[in-house]
């Protein structure tokens, strides 16, 4: 679950050269120089901001919304009406209030993605990261069975899985588990090519030498050169957990006793919403997984910027001759 392939993954900048090169850039462009730790943060850009602004949007609907709202579960008369000053985003079939759906839908895919973002980058940083350090028998076994996972068609893996767990005990942490173990082999495979080339580093080999125990080793010396793959691979198990509920929800294997933008969209389609021209019932939930996941890709493409110092070169170079130009007229 990684948007970067094994193949083509640049090998992380040592923090020492990082800071330097980051330092004299900062001087040439006559900006203050930034401490360590800021270096490891993404670069403010339009892009960024926006990628920002997108997600704390939609993460506070998911958080507040539901104390402002009306009881999602009420079945009032009135069947299925447009948008007014009573129900903004109209009602369903039965009478509910759409826009109080999407506020508890939207909490309860975030809580998806949270819940899978967490597990799948947990098991990939296990995996990957252990076993490339301790190498020998258990790298290679490690290795293998995330090669068994990772050759696995995923989506296949997923309804199977889904349709064997009893309709009553599929719930938003048994679909987070189930997404989680099948989407976490590819991101392992980028941590271990990573943790390979760390760990030969002169640094790794003093701390090794002086008899630093392994877990230190690997906390202190490996795990801060590491942080931004596996920020990356975080924000992207976020953004497939959303989308592979939101699909394990339209086919009928989502969470039973939850609501998601998933079931929202399969209760959308179970209701005729499209033949009948109903787009407040099954537009809102598909914009808010659209708008979600493209936030979380402008903020995975800022971050990307750490991982291969060489994108954020090609921004600088770009403005630094912006400067130039501007200084010469």
């Amino acid at each position: 679950m990684t948007n970067v392939a094994p193949d083509t993954t640049t090998t992380v900048v040592d923090s020492t050269s990082q800071l330097a090169a980051e330092a004299a850039e900062a001087a040439d462009l006559g900006k203050p120089r930034r401490s360590a730790w800021r270096l490891m943060l993404p670069t403010m850009t339009p892009w960024l901001a926006a990628g920002l602004g997108l997600v704390g949007a939609i993460a506070l609907f998911g958080i507040v919304g539901p104390f402002f709202v009306q009881d999602p579960t009420v079945i009032r008369d009135i069947g299925l009406t447009g948008p007014s000053a009573q129900h903004l985003l109209g009602t369903t079939q039965t009478g509910q209030d759409v826009f109080a759906q999407l506020a508890w839908a939207t909490r309860g895919s975030l809580q998806i993605g949270l819940i899978v973002g967490i597990l799948a980058t947990a098991l990939s940083a296990f995996f990957g990261i252990l076993g490339a350090y301790i190498g020998g028998f258990t790298d290679e076994a490690f290795s293998l069975f995330s090669n068994v996972f990772l050759v696995i068609p995923g989506l296949p893996l997923v309804i199977v899985i889904s349709g064997f767990v009893p309709q009553e005990q599929r719930g938003l942490w048994t679909i987070g588990i189930v997404l989680a173990i099948t989407g976490w082999a590819a991101s392992s495979r980028v941590l271990r090519a990573q943790t390979l080339s760390i760990r030969s580093r002169d640094y790794v080999a003093a701390a090794r030498v002086a008899g630093e125990k392994p877990w230190r080793v690997i906390s202190v010396e490996i795990l801060p050169n590491l942080l931004p793959v596996l920020a990356s691979q975080f924000v992207f198990a976020v953004i497939a957990a959303i989308l592979g509920e939101a699909g394990l929800s339209f086919l009928g294997l989502g969470a039973s006793n939850s609501s998601t933008l998933g079931t929202m969209l399969f209760y959308a389609q179970n209701g005729f919403a499209l033949p009948l021209g109903a787009w407040w019932w099954f537009g809102p939930p598909g914009l808010i997984i659209a708008l979600f996941g493209t936030g979380l890709s402008l903020i995975n493409f800022s971050i990307d910027e750490i991982i291969n110092p060489k994108l954020k070169n090609v921004r600088l170079h770009r403005k630094r001759a912006r400067l130039a130009k501007k200084a010469s007229r």
